[in-house]
């Protein structure tokens, strides 16, 4: 199984600024968590992140044409108001699981890319990526 893990917009940010909201954990420091997460459930991963949109719809087109079984997207930045990310997240055709550090309903409205995703986890750090992870596993086992 492979799963392409998407860091959107101002999570290269992580553990720079924000961190009473985030924590101190760094970008580099979430990646290796996924990783490490990624090797326990026998699953591979790529990780992408970018603070361009065009860029992020690009990789998830390519992980569609690829062959990919899923994706974790955290949109961070990207979260509302980004017509054609969402569009994009609602044309590929594998199963797409929100992820967020926190939780955004604490801090307003609710994401645009979650009305097209499979799922959402949120608020429980870095441990929301592994729950997201074995999901996509465990959904692909059942179809």
């Amino acid at each position: 199984m492979k799963i392409l893990v998407v860091q959107g917009a101002g999570m290269n940010m992580r553990g720079k600024t924000q961190t009473e909201i985030f924590g101190t954990m760094t970008l580099d420091q979430y990646n290796q968590h996924i990783t490490q997460y990624a090797a326990e459930l026998d699953i591979e991963v790529e990780i992408f992140h970018s603070n361009v949109e065009g860029e992020v719809i690009n990789r998830l087109y390519a992980a569609n044409d690829q062959g990919f079984d899923g994706a974790l997207v955290n949109p961070a930045g990207f979260s509302r108001g980004y017509p054609a990310l969402t569009a994009a997240i609602s044309q590929v055709t594998f199963p797409v699981i929100e992820v967020h550090i926190s939780n955004p309903v604490r801090r307003g409205p609710v994401s645009d890319t979650a009305q097209v995703s499979l799922g959402m986890v949120t608020g429980f750090g870095v441990l929301g990526y592994y729950l997201a992870l074995r999901g996509l596993r465990d959904t692909a086992k059942r179809r």
